[in-house]
């Protein structure tokens, strides 16, 4: 593997920065209460994750379909792009509802994972793309799971189920394409982080600048939460486009 894959994950938290094995009680405190219901900083530090993992992912997707050289990676690819255009839908609705500022940049971290792939061709883009994402998508995995069953909050639970589905389905497409090493992804999503804080937070967003949109592909598949059901049939409408990410 490449230099990115020697790179292990960590939390991608905006404005804090939070490694993935490190449970604090501070992660538990609430910051806001909402109508629906508290917001701790786990909870926001989650929707910026789901954000941050978005802004990498759709365009190494959109990288995928020009690059990958099997049936497998473009398949994979096609899931991220769709996949991530749904869940950015979420986040960017949600987000002004609980008061959520939200990245327009992946970290410096997630900028190396597309720096080298957009250097790799061939089979080692195969193996490195299936690879990096399997690894990702595991780490990330975990940290659906504990806020799924601890969050008090119904926006960020509905978040947490659409990135359960998602992050299962690309962790399953990446296994399918054949090139999974498992003994090194799984070690690299389970060592704790080793970058500086840095490297692995989302920079914030440029003032006066629209906000990055993930435009969905032309029959997407995924679809973003509805919170009819959570807003007595007054759901927001999605945010106005900005520019388009990829």
């Amino acid at each position: 593997m490449g230099g990115a894959m020697a790179m292990t994950l960590a939390a991608l938290a905006y404005p804090s920065m939070l490694g993935l094995t490190k449970a604090t009680t501070a992660q538990d405190r609430v910051i806001a209460n909402t109508q629906w219901g508290p917001l701790t900083e786990q909870d926001r530090d989650f929707v910026v994750k789901v954000r941050a993992a978005g802004l990498w992912e759709y365009p190494v997707g959109q990288m995928g379909l020009q690059k990958g050289s099997t049936p497998g990676v473009i398949t994979a690819s096609k899931h991220l792009v769709d996949g991530h255009a749904a869940l950015d839908t979420t986040c960017r609705k949600i987000a002004p509802m609980l008061n959520i500022t939200l990245p327009d940049l992946p970290s410096p971290q997630q900028q190396g994972f597309v720096s080298q792939l957009k250097a790799d061709s061939g089979k080692k883009f195969d193996s490195d793309f299936a690879n990096i994402l399997r690894m990702t998508h595991g780490a990330i995995f975990n940290t659906i799971s504990k806020i799924r069953s601890t969050t008090k909050n119904s926006l960020v639970r509905a978040l947490a189920d659409q990135a359960n589905n998602t992050v299962l389905d690309h962790m399953t497409v990446m296994e399918k394409t054949g090139f999974v090493d498992f003994d090194q992804t799984i070690f690299q999503q389970t060592t704790p982080p080793k970058l500086p804080a840095s490297d692995l937070t989302p920079p914030p967003p440029a003032a006066g600048q629209p906000e990055v949109v993930l435009t969905p592909p032309p029959n997407p598949t995924s679809t973003p939460v509805d919170l009819s059901g959570l807003l007595g049939g007054n759901a927001p409408a999605a945010p106005s486009p900005g520019p388009t990410g990829g």
